[in-house]
């Protein structure tokens, strides 16, 4: 069966309803949404085929959402493949492709209310683009909402399968961070899958910008997962993590600008102060690193310990 695309949330819930009773009439299943802005890759892949080995019915959204954009000219070029996207999304099974315009998912205009992503929103990639995780946050709550395949038990119900789950990449692990707290805080009756990054055979994390780079920026922006392999080394070995070396080991390469590179705790994204630079590493946390490689801002991750 191939994937089926639906502008409409009306032509959404029709089909996600149908496709659920067809699939499930003799045992309970789940639905499984996959947010996307489009311009898909291997890593919405492994996002999509995940999905597809746990859930009966599978929804992925495709939308360039504006209010996570400060910058107008970003948004306009921010590539749209829905052709493409549409192949990705039915070679890994999904069931639904959600393509809204602007004007249905915002149908009176910018929404007045809107989801804060509070202090943590506003450090790392917030402290780069004010408002952005807001628009982010805002956007994830209307596709949960809108996919939502009937009525459930909240995430407060401990114990109790979840009758609904999204995915999301942990390239982002900022926003991945946000959206599980906003899921816990305001009882969101959803589980939150995270999927590990994907990456290129040179290291190079999969990402819809990376189309913008020369062959010269992307070999430079190599440089981003080196530091950080650097930093797991020591922290697979307890050795002290010397943060200012794989810092150094960034400035070294001219045609990138690092934007931060912090060492934090994997849940709250609060920088580890301890087992860092002068003692040997200990525990998990998690390396987090943005640069400006030529006209690309890209983001990093890697788990430690």
């Amino acid at each position: 069966m191939s994937t089926t695309l639906v502008t409409t949330v009306a032509e959404l819930k029709a089909a996600s309803a149908s496709l659920l009773a067809a699939k499930t009439s003799t045992h309970p299943g789940t639905l499984g949404l996959v947010p996307t802005m489009g311009a898909l890759h291997e890593g919405h892949g492994a996002l999509a085929r995940a999905a597809v080995a746990e859930n009966a019915v599978v929804v992925a959204s495709v939308f360039v959402n504006p209010l996570q954009f400060g910058d107008p000219l970003d948004l306009d070029r921010y590539p749209r493949t829905t052709e493409a996207d549409l192949a990705l999304l039915d070679a890994a099974g999904v069931d639904i492709m959600f393509a809204p315009s602007v004007e249905e998912m915002y149908p009176t205009g910018e929404p007045a209310v809107r989801i804060t992503a509070g202090k943590l929103g506003s450090l790392y990639e917030g402290a780069s683009r004010p408002g952005h995780f807001d628009g982010a946050l805002t956007v994830v709550a209307k596709l949960l909402h809108l996919a939502h395949p009937g009525t459930g038990l909240s995430a407060r119900d401990g114990g109790t399968r979840q009758p609904y789950r999204a995915y999301f990449g942990q390239k982002d692990a900022q926003q991945l961070a946000l959206v599980r707290r906003m899921v816990a805080d305001l009882d969101f009756p959803v589980d939150i899958v995270p999927v590990p990054i994907v990456r290129d055979p040179d290291g190079l994390a999969l990402s819809s910008r990376n189309r913008f780079l020369s062959g010269r920026e992307r070999e430079d922006a190599l440089v981003l997962s080196r530091a950080l392999r650097l930093l797991r080394r020591r922290a697979d070995a307890h050795e002290p993590l010397d943060i200012p070396s794989a810092e150094e080991l960034v400035h070294m390469i001219p045609g990138v600008e690092l934007d931060y590179l912090e060492v934090v705790d994997p849940e709250t994204l609060a920088v580890r102060a301890e087992n860092c630079q002068d003692t040997p590493f200990t525990g998990r946390a998690l390396a987090l690193i943005a640069a400006q490689v030529g006209p690309v801002r890209l983001i990093d991750n890697v788990t430690l310990g």
